[in-house]
């Protein structure tokens, strides 16, 4: 009955979509979506934002059920019954963040957008309403990968439903491998199209009198990365790194501003004093959260300034920021109003961070440049987290959420979906270059950390370094850079491919009781099923450092953990035992070895 019930919920959001008239996504239309016309050229635009809005509806929930389930966060004295239930893997059908509604109103606001919408208006030659019937279809996708990530399985359907009787019709199902074959079928058809674009979109005022405002194709989302979700979901790995690539190629960009040396360190984290470095303060983050048109912001949720302008988000405040307060300061400041955060960072997320070497240049008399290893760990963690006193408490408050946007794809976590695919392929040499130098040129001169038929791949299969295309890669691009310093190039007795892989792979040997391995010059690579098996690790932990806090964790880790079961050196259900132990710090109330534990109770 409650299965019903929902689906019928969902139907009357469809009249609400576009009648706030002070709603940010607001488009002044009297054209109700009930109107089964949507016949003139503008009601793209009013639709497609109505469409929206629902993104903005899942979007806490989309966070937190993915992020307190994951390795990164902990609980502390003032989480909430639910956020807690969430972390220990406790909660029922009762649970607050436990909504399958707000994805199936966003599924049957699409539904109807894509049933009568008229895709033969044309402009000229140009058919106007394609982009917007598109995206109808790319956001539907997503919101059911997203039920599918959470719930296992749950019905399907793909037409408009508009009465009970309908509602109460809805029969099938689907799982997760099936919703991303389902979902695949529809958008491959439409790959490499552009979305929807309408200029500015003014937000509003903070209390404070901050405005904000949001770019409208930077909420849209591009198809080609859902496709390449979907296709890494359900392991056609060269059907993912093909669509990553159609996307990645397509918008190519030569910034270095997200690459090293663009950090304002801690004072407790000085450089050493033999360093050369850029001290021009902390472009990553400012870069990759605050600058609503940098080439590395792709896709975000706006959320409003204030509850008069449409739809608020908890997240800043669940993390010790009060961006709707009076006395909060610009959202891009880094003074910020505090208060008791609910979510802190877990030790696994600090462990990893502080663990890491940090490489940097030093210059000799005769000016030659040696690189060198620090033990800063990565730098990223201290651009993230702010950590003050209130109150004679320490707060440790995170702040990718002080604007009030939620990311769903930034440039460097593309990147580490397509390494993760080129891994999966049968090439971990490549993937790791996505870490260590980034999709580059310099790549067909590296003979050491690249093989022969990795470079052919490149200029081929996934032809990044093709002749046509490797002049949009002419500069490194590492995503371990960004907190790690200089790890492009070959300083082979630093971070290299076969360094890595053997402490990942003796790593892991330790940990299952086995043998290790002492590697020096002469020591050959481990087999290619263990330099797979690394380099995901790699991947998972570089995706820690990089994403963390952002909404994909534990879908990622499940992900992973899914793809080694389905074939690992280390034996059948390590996938599982894998995630399991990532876990068993939150000591959850279920046996996590078993994949059937991974999901919510359907509500």
């Amino acid at each position: 009955m409650k299965k019903k019930i929902f689906i019928f919920a969902a139907l009357l959001g469809l009249g609400m979509t576009v009648t706030s008239c002070s709603d940010m996504l607001d488009t002044d239309s009297d054209r109700q979506i009930f109107d089964p016309s949507l016949d003139q050229k503008t009601d793209s635009m009013f639709y497609t934002l109505g469409i929206l809005r629902g993104m903005q509806q899942v979007a806490d929930q989309y966070v937190l059920v993915n992020e307190m389930r994951g390795d990164l966060t902990a609980t502390n004295t003032y989480t909430s019954t639910d956020l807690r239930q969430l972390a220990n893997f406790s909660a029922t059908a009762s649970n607050k963040y436990d909504s399958a509604y707000v994805y199936y109103n966003i599924i049957n606001n699409c539904n109807y957008y894509i049933a009568h919408r008229d895709t033969s208006l044309l402009t000229g030659s140009r058919k106007v309403a394609i982009p917007e019937y598109v995206q109808a279809k790319v956001v539907r996708a997503w919101a059911y990968l997203q039920l599918g990530r959470i719930y296992g399985t749950v019905p399907f359907y793909t037409n408009q439903l508009t009465n009970i009787s309908d509602a109460n019709n809805v029969s099938e199902k689907k799982n997760l491998q099936e919703i991303c074959a389902a979902m695949a079928a529809d958008l491959q058809p439409w790959a490499g199209t552009a979305v929807p674009t309408y200029g500015d979109i003014d937000a509003g005022q903070m209390n404070n009198g901050t405005s904000k405002t949001v770019t409208s194709n930077r909420i849209m989302l591009p198809v080609d990365l859902v496709l390449g979700d979907l296709y890494l979901e359900s392991g056609n790995y060269q059907q993912a790194a093909l669509s990553y690539f159609r996307y990645i190629n397509a918008h190519p960009t030569t910034s270095s501003a997200l690459v090293v040396g663009s950090y304002l360190y801690p004072n407790f984290k000085d450089m050493p004093n033999n360093a050369q470095y850029n001290n021009n303060g902390n472009t990553w983050f400012t870069t990759a959260f605050n600058d609503r048109n940098s080439a590395e912001l792709i896709t975000y949720i706006p959320m409003a300034t204030n509850r008069l302008r449409g739809t608020v988000t908890n997240l800043p405040e669940l993390f010790g920021y009060d961006y709707y307060s009076t006395e909060a300061s610009s959202a891009y400041s880094t003074t910020m109003y505090m208060v008791d955060n609910q979510i802190d960072p877990s030790a696994t997320y600090e462990n990893l961070c502080s663990s890491q070497d940090y490489y940097y240049a030093t210059t000799r008399t005769n000016g030659t440049r040696v690189y060198l290893a620090s033990t800063m760990g990565d730098l990223r963690r201290y651009a993230t987290f702010n950590t003050s006193k209130k109150d004679d408490s320490t707060l440790c408050v995170m702040k990718k959420y002080n604007a009030g946007n939620i990311f769903l794809y930034r440039r460097g976590v593309v990147f580490l979906r397509l390494a993760e695919a080129m891994n999966r392929m049968g090439y971990p040499d490549a993937a790791f270059a996505v870490l260590k130098d980034g999709m580059c040129e310099a790549m067909l001169q590296d003979t050491i950390n690249i093989s022969d038929s990795t470079r052919q791949m490149l200029q081929t299969t996934l032809p990044f370094l093709s002749e046509a295309n490797v002049a949009n890669y002419p500069s490194p691009y590492g995503i371990h850079s960004r907190g790690c310093g200089f790890t492009a190039g070959m300083q082979q007795n630093l971070y290299s491919y076969k360094s890595q892989v053997w402490a990942q792979v003796n790593a892991t040997r330790a940990s299952l009781g086995l043998e290790t391995v002492e590697v020096n010059d002469s020591t050959p690579l481990p087999s290619k099923e263990e330099q797979i098996d690394a380099v995901e690790d790699l991947i998972c932990n570089e995706l820690a450092m990089e994403a963390a806090f952002e909404g994909s964790r534990f879908t990622d880790l499940c992900r992973m953990a899914r793809h080694k079961n389905e074939g690992s050196p280390w034996g059948a259900n390590y996938g599982s035992q894998w995630l399991a132990a990532k876990l068993a710090y939150k000591r959850p109330v279920v046996d996590l070895t078993d994949p059937n534990n991974w999901y919510l109770p359907f509500k």
